[in-house]
């Protein structure tokens, strides 16, 4: 009887710990947070990734995606808005903190979110497209106007036409999705309009100003959204908030995904491999220059570049190289040109915070050439003036003799004992100087011997 009776208040524990109303602590929802702030790039796009699938193992209410950004790359942008489309879990769009703005690519981000938000002194718009993919045209006077009147618009305005109603269409599906103002979003993409959260609360761009998250979630509470296809209502009011810090790799893919951080370290790295090459044995340029440009490479490859840009770049590369061991002058300045030239169309599109900059660009090109033309400077002086070797460079060196019979002997030369013979009489004790060398075999002569015999 005791047995059945423990067995029972055990399955009775069970029953109401499994069908109890009241949720376990572990069970408890809660409102994840994440926070975009800086340029959209690959590490953002990273960063809100992991979010979401943390937010979906954990079954949170909602992800609050907070968003301060100048705008990115297109390509990072289209892939976060994929992402929130697909998203299992709702996501608040929340333009903060005060000061802060969702330009250009993060206006797009917060149209496709299921709410959007803003904090009081944010701003939003300025969507407008930069194509910096294609080469200016050139001026041609007439000939070229009467081309233009007859073919229609340049090359150059007809890809930024298909550039802008793309975007436009973009901004427009979001908006019909979501059940904001179209026509204002347009007009951020084709005049770069700008609003600020009043405004845009006015212009039904989003849903509500927020003071801080706890507001939002509260104002959030009780809407219905469509999630993945499916209506859901939001409960969020009164829910904690756990915010979700990017861990280490994102932090170091935001750093080496800026353009120019990526070009320092592929040329840190090609320079530390061939020190390596150079100077065998050295170890540790050859090890930080192979990690340097496998972390280069890794960088580029997460941007769109143009690889003809990057062939240049290592064509111009590889003439310093070629200069530096065989100096023409015309290799270098060929190789720095070409550099430029490469780093100038390195980048297919570009972003805010995605951009070359010649800052860094410039000096790191002349000075890798200053590089070059110096190494080139020691290898012309050791090729006019080559070291001696071999029994020329033994001619002239003291010596002292260690022991000594019949015209031969021994002596000890450069700290090592060597078999002499000498012309004139010598004595053990005697410093003598080396004339010859011939079958590992030293002539030597008494160094005063050969004072006198210049004096005669």
């Amino acid at each position: 009887m005791t047995f059945a009776r423990v067995a029972l208040l055990a399955a009775a524990f069970v029953a109401a710990t499994v069908f109890s109303p009241f949720p376990s602590a572990g069970s408890e929802r809660v409102a994840l947070s994440v926070a975009i702030d800086g340029a959209i790039g690959p590490a953002s796009t990273r960063q809100f990734e992991e979010a979401l699938d943390v937010a979906a193992s954990r079954g949170a209410a909602v992800l609050i995606l907070q968003l301060d950004t100048p705008g990115g790359l297109v390509t990072s942008m289209r892939e976060m808005i994929a992402d929130i489309l697909a998203s299992p879990v709702p996501v608040i769009g929340y333009v903060a903190p005060a000061g802060g703005h969702a330009a250009s690519a993060g206006t797009y981000i917060l149209y496709a979110t299921h709410v959007a938000a803003m904090a009081p002194g944010t701003n939003l718009g300025a969507a407008t497209p930069v194509e910096m993919g294609g080469l200016p045209s050139l001026p041609g006077g007439d000939k070229d106007k009467d081309a233009k009147d007859a073919t229609g618009p340049p090359p150059a305005d007809a890809m930024m036409a298909k550039v802008t109603n793309d975007a436009v269409a973009l901004i427009r599906s979001l908006a019909e999705l979501r059940g904001r103002n179209g026509d204002w979003g347009e007009k951020a993409v084709r005049e770069a309009a700008s609003l600020s959260a009043n405004a845009a609360l006015q212009e039904h761009v989003i849903d509500f100003v927020a003071h801080d998250t706890t507001e939002l979630l509260q104002l959030a509470d009780g809407r219905t959204v469509d999630v993945a296809g499916r209506k859901v209502v939001l409960a969020t009011k009164g829910l904690p908030v756990e915010t979700l810090e990017p861990g280490w790799f994102i932090r170091l893919l935001a750093v080496i995904t800026d353009p120019n951080t990526a070009v320092i370290l592929m040329l840190v790295g090609v320079y530390g491999i061939i020190f390596e090459f150079t100077s065998p044995g050295a170890v540790a340029p050859g090890v930080i220059g192979t990690i340097c440009l496998v972390l280069g490479l890794y960088a580029l490859n997460l941007l769109p570049i143009n690889y003809t840009g990057l062939a240049l770049m290592l064509l111009g590369i590889t003439f310093l190289i070629i200069e530096a061991f065989n100096p023409t002058v015309v290799l270098g300045l060929s190789g720095v040109a070409a550099f430029l030239f490469g780093a100038a169309m390195l980048l297919r599109v570009e972003g805010p915070g995605f951009a070359m900059s010649w800052v860094v660009i410039g000096p790191a090109a002349a000075l890798t050439l200053g590089l070059a033309l110096l190494t080139g400077t020691y290898l012309w002086a050791a090729r006019r003036s080559p070291p001696r070797v071999g029994g020329e460079a033994m001619r002239g060196l003291p010596a002292e003799i260690l022991d000594w019979q019949g015209g031969e002997g021994h002596v000890l030369a450069q700290g090592e004992r060597w078999r002499a013979k000498a012309d004139g009489p010598v004595a053990p004790g005697d410093s003598v100087e080396v004339t010859d060398i011939s079958d590992l075999v030293l002539t030597v002569r008494r160094r005063d011997a050969g004072r006198n015999g210049a004096r005669q």
